[in-house]
Parts: structure tokens; C-alpha cells; sequence
């Protein structure tokens, strides 16, 4: 068993779990902290992997709402509602994902272009944040079909490493008039079936990579995926409750600025 590697999947992990619901961009710091720990022999295939603790988070903090709601799929039209929210909300992504994800990934995973776009959604949050809200939607289950398909598009930016899955949603969902917690804890529903989908959509395409001798790092990243990003989850609806988000938009424009001055001067060499 090699130290070293699962001590880096232990870094990764939590870099996946804190990162994920956070309006940060979860890809985006997997890329950038892979290139500074040196963590890239079949990388893809591990953050796919750990993205599954990420997901098991959100089912465990809302296993109230997800099992009242598999329960009550065939006779209740509230639930109904709330499954075909989830639906409408992942089909742009999913759709697009499929047409568009090979392009994406060869022009713009790598650490400048991640840096770019994280300084772009940090004013974008400013910009959102200093606007005046107008809030009509104050529970998850009165959303309506058209509510869910402006998130679902809000989405698809995301697919761009540096824009954030969470944060395109939930900023999406306060344009639309979602109030703060709705917009977040939407966003954490429509990850479960976003990132299933994503996640074994990728294991099935790179299953000739997949070793059971790898079996220990992808346990490692896995388990601490989950608590740091159970963790996150439950400190970020106890933020958004009472406060902006400008601290992650100041985050986001610091953290791209450093990745670019540090590349433009050659203190790291970062992927391009």
C-alpha cells in the first residue's frame, strides 16, 4: 500500500466534499490541488469515484424528505411534483453533458481556464447578491415546472470547471425569485440525480482503468468526500439562512487571481 497516494486521496476527498455544495467550483479546486500535490495517474476516474461520498452526504441529511418522498411516488401529488421538478432541472445538463462533455474537458480542464472562470462567477455573485430580490418561492414544494427548468439551464453552466454546479444554481434560483435555503437545498436534491448520472455515466466509459488494487484510495477519498462534505452542507444552510454569499465571491476572485499571477510570473506551473 503506497502512503503517499492514499494520504493524497485523503486530501482530495476533502477538497471534493468541502467543495461540492460550496459556490467554489468542486472541479475547479480538484484540478488546481491535483496539479500541486501531483495527483494525476488516472485521476478522473478517482474523482468520479469520490463524488459517490458527496452524494451519500445529501441522502443522509435529507433522508426525511427523500424517503417521505419515495414513499409517496405513486399516490401523492406533492411528491409527484418534487420528483418531476428534479427531472425537468437535470435534463438540460444531462443533455448537454452527453452532446458537449468531451469538448469541455479537452479545452477547459486545467488550472488557468479554472482560474479565469472563477474570477468571472465571483463578480457575477457580487453583481447577483447587490441586486434587489424578490423572493416568491419561500418552499422547495411550491417550485413549479418552470422553476425547476431555469435551474436546470442555470445548470448547464456549471459544466465548465470553475463556474461551480452549486453556485450556478443557487445564484440561478435567487434570480428566478427562490428564496436563500429553497435555492440551496434544491441545489443539494438536484446534485443526487445530476451527479449519480454523471458519476457511473464516467465509470462505465473508463471502466478498463478501474484496478482493485486501487481499492484503498478510492475508500480513503471516498469516506472523507463524505464527511467534509456532510459537514459543508449542513454549515451552509445554517449560513445562507442570515447572510450573502460575497465572502465566496471574494474567495473565488483571490483564489483565481493567485492561480493566474502565479502562472504569468512561473512561481508554479500550472495545466494549460
Amino acid at each position: 500500500m503506497d502512503l503517499v497516494l492514499i494520504l493524497k486521496a485523503i486530501i482530495m476527498g476533502i477538497v471534493e466534499g468541502a467543495t461540492e455544495f460550496l459556490p467554489i467550483s468542486s472541479t475547479g479546486h480538484l484540478i488546481v490541488v491535483g496539479d500541486l500535490i501531483n495527483f494525476h495517474n488516472d485521476g478522473r476516474v478517482f474523482e468520479i469515484a469520490i463524488q459517490l461520498g458527496a452524494i451519500l452526504a445529501v441522502v443522509v441529511e435529507y433522508r426525511q424528505k427523500f424517503t417521505r418522498v419515495a414513499l409517496g411516488m405513486f399516490n401523492d401529488s406533492q411528491s409527484q411534483r418534487f420528483i418531476a421538478n428534479l427531472l425537468i432541472a437535470f435534463l438540460p445538463a444531462a443533455i448537454v453533458g452527453v452532446l458537449c462533455i468531451s469538448l469541455i474537458k479537452t479545452y477547459f480542464f486545467n488550472a488557468v481556464s479554472v482560474a479565469i472562470l472563477l474570477i468571472l462567477g465571483g463578480f457575477v455573485i457580487l453583481w447577483a447578491e447587490r441586486r434587489k430580490h424578490e423572493i416568491r418561492v419561500k418552499d422547495v414544494d411550491q417550485m413549479t415546472w418552470k422553476d425547476a427548468l431555469k435551474v436546470g439551464l442555470f445548470q448547464v453552466l456549471s459544466m465548465l470547471p470553475g463556474t461551480s454546479r452549486s453556485g450556478a444554481t443557487i445564484i440561478g434560483g435567487l434570480f428566478i425569485g427562490l428564496d436563500r435555503k429553497v435555492a440551496a437545498e434544491f441545489s443539494f436534491f438536484l446534485a443526487v440525480p445530476t451527479m449519480f448520472a454523471a458519476t457511473f455515466y464516467d465509470i462505465y466509459k473508463h471502466r478498463d482503468l478501474l484496478d482493485m488494487g486501487d481499492f484503498p484510495m478510492f475508500a480513503a477519498g471516498f469516506i472523507t468526500a463524505f464527511i467534509s462534505a456532510w459537514i459543508a452542507v449542513r454549515t451552509l444552510v445554517r449560513y445562507v439562512a442570515n447572510h450573502s454569499y460575497e465572502i465566496f465571491a471574494w474567495y473565488r476572485i483571490a483564489f483565481g487571481l493567485i492561480i493566474l499571477l502565479t502562472a504569468v510570473t512561473g512561481v508554479f506551473k500550472w495545466s494549460i
